[in-house]
């Protein structure tokens, strides 16, 4: 796990910003603590910080060269079947050059870029963004792992190309720090930026299981490599019990696949099924796994703790819980939004960033149940898009309360006012298309509630033509009443665009590597093979996970409702954040001479904080607060 960054120049304009090499792969320090190191020519750059997992040695160091000194590789991620790769493909290559120099996967993957092109990298199984270089043919491949794991930002012009793992480093090569406002109004709607756009105009991200090979005169192929689709050819292939046995196994063979590593590994443990099902698998491969939990002390509605320590003491773990107050919310709050060098206002990202922090005193690698929710049917808005799709007297009741849901309370901060507030958005997505739908339910605000923030000069410049179309490519995938097809919505989306570039971004701002069986391709590819009815019906969510380690797992976890890994938002923002919020990033004078947002509408929204009905306004404020902070960093 690691951090790369590279430029190259296409003609002599650019060819000085090479040595900005030095100051882009500084940026990176925290991803890679352990090393860091850098090749360099007069039209290319290349640059590699480190944090050492498989062979630690130097002999693993990169940029690697390979022993003629005409390739080289920066590669970020894990390759968990290198030795097998090695074993079936590489055997004439080392004996030819006598032998391998190093035990890294690195090397491995070096070899097999050197010996067969692109098309090894459809074999690989990990996570992985990397740049490999022919030094005599100058031509470059760089490519993003399946789901998109790995971060891959770049800015392509016509005098050079640049690319990094994060925007900080990126934006040390010389680009335009412009701010683009369409992708602003994206990111209002949903709280996050939908790859592959980015907060700064005209840079990118490689888009998951993809390729590119960039030559002397620039891009010369950008190609999938994978994709993932729905199968229906394949939903009979199994029965419902046969489809348990085989996610087992699946999921067996995932983890210890992930078990390798040449220092300590542990894994996260919130109490939940999915991370509930890593634990038991893992502790198949090693005695006394190191477990970490995280838990509330102010607000017990969301202090889960309990049911990881019931899991912890049925495997026997080396249990550690990390129970946290506001006030230690309020001392990481500013080293989070430090590290946010895009805005991203999922507020799970606080807690995990803490979880991440207290967890790298112990281990350096950790196992996750990320993804399960997407692949398998896990979220609360599944099972609303499940009864939405139903002939029942329930839907016709929310639907026929819809005036009376909109006037009642609404908050995340209670059981009661979450209730009508889940109503008042079943309401309002019965009205919607089913695409429509989705987008809706996938947003915090509107369409309309998001241009309302903006300030009337910067809504102008806001290409809605464009916004409509990449819309349109991400829900594009729902054509029919098959439920996968929403699933395979939440990968192009909530996964790619939420879930992982959180759990990258607060894992490597402490120097940890999470990873996360639940999304080995296989099982995913798996996933998409078995019909909806597997997953989800009107009673169960996730349901084959949870049918399938039943046997394995306390039943106590099965009898209690999902929370989600998310902090108390609503009463630290009331608190302990609002003099940062009116005194500073939200005050109404700066908001004016900053011009980008409505200053009426951001007072409006400020007291609807402080009023008895806050509805989802503390979500919309932290985006703001995320915003604001990165904008005065970044930007101003």
């Amino acid at each position: 796990m690691c951090g790369i960054t590279g430029f190259y120049s296409f003609n002599t304009t650019t060819a000085h910003t090479v040595a900005k090499v030095q100051q882009s792969n500084e940026k990176l320090n925290q991803r890679g603590p352990d090393s860091g190191a850098i090749f360099k020519t007069e039209q290319v750059a290349l640059g590699h910080r480190r944090l050492s997992i498989i062979d630690t040695s130097n002999l693993a160091a990169q940029p690697m060269m390979d022993v003629s000194k005409r390739y080289v590789l920066v590669f970020n991620g894990e390759i968990f079947n290198y030795k097998a790769l090695a074993a079936h493909h590489l055997v004439p290559y080392f004996k030819e050059i006598g032998g391998a120099k190093s035990s890294s996967d690195t090397e491995v993957l070096l070899a097999l870029l050197i010996q067969y092109g692109t098309k090894c990298i459809e074999w690989l199984h990990g996570f992985f963004a990397f740049c490999f270089y022919d030094t005599l043919t100058g031509q470059m491949i760089l490519a993003r792992d399946p789901l998109g794991k790995k971060p891959f930002l770049y800015h392509l012009t016509k005098d050079g190309f640049a690319f990094s793992s994060e925007m900080k480093s990126l934006l040390e090569w010389d680009i335009p720090r412009k701010v683009d406002f369409t992708v602003l109004h994206q990111y209002l709607q949903l709280n996050y930026v939908p790859q592959p756009q980015s907060m700064i105009e005209n840079v990118l991200k490689l888009k998951a299981g993809h390729f590119m090979v960039m030559g002397k005169n620039g891009l010369e192929q950008y190609q999938a490599f994978y994709t993932t689709t729905c199968q229906p050819d394949q939903y009979h292939q199994y029965t419902y019990e046969e489809a348990q046995q085989q996610l087992i196994a699946k999921m067996d063979a995932s983890v210890q696949e992930r078990m390798i590593s040449d220092v300590p590994l542990g894994a996260f443990l919130s109490g939940g099924i999915d991370s509930s099902v890593i634990v038991a698998l893992a502790s198949r491969y090693t005695p006394k796994l190191n477990t970490f939990s995280i838990g509330y002390k102010d607000n017990k509605f969301f202090d889960e703790t309990k049911y990881a320590e019931l899991v912890a003491q049925k495997y026997h773990t080396n249990h550690h819980v990390f129970s946290l107050s506001n006030d230690d919310f309020l001392e990481n709050v500013f080293g989070v939004l430090d590290y946010i060098d895009e805005p991203f206002a999922d507020s799970s990202a606080l807690p995990l960033y803490i979880l991440s922090k207290n967890t790298r005193k112990h281990v350096t690698v950790a196992l996750s149940g990320d993804g399960a929710d997407e692949v398998f049917s896990g979220y609360n808005k599944h099972a609303a898009e499940w009864e939405m799709r139903q002939t029942s007297l329930l839907k016709t009741f929310v639907k026929m309360g819809a005036p009376l849901w909109k006037i009642m309370p609404h908050s995340r901060n209670n059981k009661i006012s979450n209730l009508f507030r889940q109503l008042d958005r079943f309401a309002e997505g019965a009205k919607l298309s089913t695409q429509d739908r989705y987008w809706r339910w996938a947003s915090f605000n509107s369409l309309s509630k998001a241009s309302a923030l903006l300030h009337p000069s910067v809504l102008s410049q806001v290409n809605f033509p464009l916004m409509e179309k990449e819309q349109q490519a991400i829900v594009s995938a729902i054509q029919t009443d098959d439920f996968n097809e929403v699933l395979l919505t939440d990968i192009r989306l909530v996964l790619l665009s939420d879930m992982l570039v959180k759990v990258d971004m607060m894992s490597m701002a402490n120097s940890i590597e999470v990873r996360s069986p639940f999304l080995d391709k296989r099982v995913v590819d798996f996933a998409f093979g078995l019909p909806a009815t597997y997953k989800i019906d009107g009673k169960m969510k996730k349901k084959l996970v949870q049918d399938a380690f039943r046997e394995m797992l306390p039943t106590a976890l099965y009898d209690r409702p999902k929370h989600g890994f998310e902090i108390p938002m609503l009463d630290w923002l009331r608190k302990e954040l609002w003099g940062l919020i009116n005194n500073d990033l939200l005050e109404k004078n700066f908001i004016v001479q900053q011009g980008i947002f409505d200053a009426d509408t951001i007072e409006n929204l400020k007291r609807k904080l402080k009023s008895n009905n806050p509805e989802d306004s503390h979500a919309t404020i932290w985006a703001l607060i995320v915003f604001q902070y990165w904008w005065k960093k970044y930007i101003a």
